[in-house]
Parts: C-alpha cells; structure tokens; sequence
C-alpha cells in the first residue's frame, strides 16, 4: 500500500468526523507531523462509551530491551485504522500537538478516554520506557475474556485463539485471517525463518501492513462481547487487574517473557 500524502491523509482523518464515510477511503499509514496532528484531535472528539480506540503496537523485540516500530489504531466508529510510523517519527508522534494543544501522549494517558488494548503489559513497558507515556483507562481484553469464563481462570489465552472462539466468521473471512497471520509471521517471526526488522522496513510490506491491520480490526467485537458477559462486580476487578498491570509494567523488576505471562491475576483461579 502506497503512503499517502499529506493532502489525503488529512481528508482521511478529517472523515472521521462524519457520519458516513466511503468505504473506498483507504486505511491510513502516518508518516507527517500534520497528520499526526490532525489525528490527534480527531482522537480526542470520539466518543468514550463504549470505547472508540483500540490499540496495539509492533516493534523489535518490543519491551524496555528492543524498539516500538509500528503503533495501530483502530477507530470504531468508523471502521478505520491508522498505523503510526514510530520508527520514522519517533518522539515527536507522541509529542505533536493538534490545534487545541491535545497530544497522543494526552490522549494515552488520559483517565477519560478508554483505550482498548490485548494484554496490555509489554505495550506499555515499552510506551514507559522509551517515551515516558503512562497509561491510563486502559480496558484489557485478555482479562476481560478471562474474567467471563465459567472454567479454570488460571492461564490467559492469546488473541489468536480469542478470535477463533469467540467472533464468528464465514468461512472466507477465517481463510482470509489464517492467510493474512500466516503471511505476516513468515515475514517477522524468527521461528518461521522471518526478522522483527521487517517492521522498520520502508515502506512497509503490504503482507506487513495487512497484518498489523487485521488483529486490531477484531478487537471492537471482543470487547462488545465479553462487556456484555461482564457483570459488575468482575467489570471492576478487570479494571483493577488492568491498572496493575501498567504499574507492574513500569517497575525496574518487570520481565515481559515467561511462563509466568500466561497466568492469570492472583485470586482469579
């Protein structure tokens, strides 16, 4: 997919504010202070309940020890999703202002606006990390899964299998998923003969850029399921679980690789 200029991706993110879009109007890959700062106000005029923004990042050996390539953004209103160029932009994506003075980083560390995350953890060791970005209203999806079950709690389940079982899709859409991940691991997955550096490739590899799409693109019907199995009593312990889990993230002692990152919250067996 090309990269769009600064023309279009404004018309784009300018698009979001409408209450029908074209569906030819493409997903947008951010590369441009301007487009970050019109994203970004954007952003902070979505409306919050349920959430609009979900998220995930991509990188080299993403934690504290690698590098944060790729930030996705899926909005759901609108069934769009950006790719935010971190590699290329750096710092200055998370601290470009839009006209009101709002930033990304505003916005991630926002205790008003909900951002949607799946196993939110090593996202957000390498958002504190590297640029100091302290997550707030975080809503995890792979605690929320885990809190709507009604068997063992013990382990977590990844978002893989978490799309399996819980969206339904026709059976081109599941050969689509299964070819589109299949695509993307061989690219980046060293067990699969793949490098993590194909995602400071530019520009990105479609194959690259389809996968970094397709997970977010699930999340809003994870959420709208499992928020409708939530009762409040465990709607409030994901929430305590979620800030937990950005605090544990944030301490010298954190380590984002282990058996010990399938276990679920103490208590929750």
């Amino acid at each position: 997919m090309a990269t769009l200029d600064d023309r279009d991706m404004l018309y784009l993110i300018d698009s979001l504010q409408t209450s029908n879009l074209d569906d030819t109007v493409p997903t947008g890959f951010i590369n441009t202070c301007t487009a970050v700062a019109f994203l970004v106000e954007a952003l902070a005029k979505l409306p919050t309940s349920p959430p609009s923004i979900y998220l995930d990042l991509e990188g080299v050996a993403l934690s504290r020890h690698g590098s944060v390539s790729i930030l996705q953004i899926h909005v759901s209103p609108n069934d769009r999703t950006f790719l935010i160029d971190i590699h290329s932009l750096g710092e200055t994506a998370f601290s470009t202002t839009g006209t009101s003075g709002q930033t990304l980083k505003g916005i991630l560390e926002s205790d008003t606006i909900p951002k949607v995350f799946f196993d939110v953890r090593n996202d957000s060791d390498a958002l504190f990390s590297h640029y100091g970005i302290k997550l707030a209203c975080v809503h995890d999806l792979q605690l929320m899964e885990l809190a709507t079950r009604n068997f063992s709690r013990r382990c977590v389940n990844g978002l893989s299998k978490c799309i399996e079982r819980d969206i339904t899709l026709s059976m081109s859409e599941r050969e689509v998923w299964k070819e589109t991940k299949e695509k993307g691991l061989k690219l980046f997955a060293p067990e699969r003969g793949g490098n993590y550096e194909v995602f400071n490739v530019r520009p990105l590899p479609e194959d690259v850029l389809l996968y970094c799409i397709q997970d977010v693109h699930f999340m809003p019907k994870l959420w709208r399921r499992y928020n409708s199995k939530l009762s409040v009593a465990w709607a409030a312990k994901v929430q305590q679980a979620g800030k937990d889990r950005v605090a544990l993230s944030q301490t010298a002692a954190f380590n984002g690789k282990g058996k010990h990152m399938a276990l679920g919250p103490p208590g929750w067996k």
